[in-house]
């Protein structure tokens, strides 16, 4: 049964070639898709830059585990204890600042 998508054909130096499907591989995408989203206009992530982004969602889940056994001990302590405080706000601080950078990310 015969397509009905229609072809593209394109000539390219090596250089180039070789530069286009370095970029799909990155995106993890085949040349064709790669091709078909770039000559549309739409935008393609690099594997790099997904991985990036979750690395950073994983280090802002850490510390908020971080952060709680903290206040677990604070309550278990049950002592002020200025300098735990100081590092759960710096915890705290540190937190905003990794969701604000994955929300640029993305």
């Amino acid at each position: 049964m015969p397509t009905k998508k229609k072809a593209v054909t394109a000539y390219l130096a090596e250089e180039e070639f070789e530069n286009v499907k370095t970029w799909a591989e990155r995106a993890g995408l085949t040349l064709s898709t790669f091709i078909r989203k770039v000559s549309q206009g739409q935008p393609v992530k690099s594997l790099e830059h997904q991985m990036f982004r979750l690395e950073l969602r994983r280090l802002r889940a850490d510390l908020g585990r971080l952060g709680g056994l903290f206040k677990q001990s604070l309550v278990e302590n049950k002592g002020p204890d200025h300098e735990l405080r100081r590092l759960l706000r710096e915890i705290d601080s540190r937190q905003r600042e990794l969701r604000d950078v994955v929300a640029k990310i993305h």
